[in-house]
């Protein structure tokens, strides 16, 4: 693929990824308002910038098999850990922004959980074999991540455990 091009779809990929989480945060905020129909809408059109993301990673050979797509997941788990989120840390307290702290905090969190399923799940694959789990539980506030049942309280900022969205 020529470079103009590739770049061109890396942007319409983040662009389009953009769109879909925007869209879905928007329809969860417009189901809580009442407007179920405004909702809806927010789902839809957010469904269709995940297909046009899903074509664009298609295109751009993001997409491989499961082992490798782990390894990526990996990766990218480890960066948000160990490079992003520090630098942005630092930004942050530089700048005295405790809501970005608090943000960068839950996520850095999550991150490093994140990185070791995916650690565990690659493990499997490589052996041609699924990863035997259950129930994932995901805390709607900060991300920390469960497997097989909740905690009583989130460890990362205590949100009630009962209350984790299940996967």
């Amino acid at each position: 693929m020529h470079k103009m091009t590739k770049k061109s779809l890396e942007e319409a990929f983040c662009g389009e990824s953009m769109a879909h989480m925007k869209y879905t945060i928007f329809a969860e905020e417009a189901e809580k308002a009442g407007y179920p129909n405004i909702a809806r809408l927010f789902r839809a059109i957010a469904y269709a910038e995940f297909v046009h993301a899903r074509n664009h990673a298609r295109e751009l050979g993001y997409i491989k098999n499961i082992a490798e797509n782990l390894q990526s997941a990996i990766e990218g788990e480890t960066f948000e850990v160990e490079e992003m989120y520090p630098a942005y840390d630092a930004i942050a307290k530089l700048q005295d922004e405790k809501g970005a702290e608090r943000t960068i905090h839950f996520a850095i969190e999550a991150e490093k959980i994140h990185a070791e399923l995916y650690e565990k799940a690659k493990k499997q694959a490589e052996q041609n074999k699924d990863l035997e789990i259950n129930k994932v539980f995901i805390c709607p506030v900060c991300g920390y991540t469960a497997v097989e049942e909740a905690p009583e309280k989130c460890p990362v900022c205590g949100y009630p455990g009962d209350k984790f969205v299940e996967f």
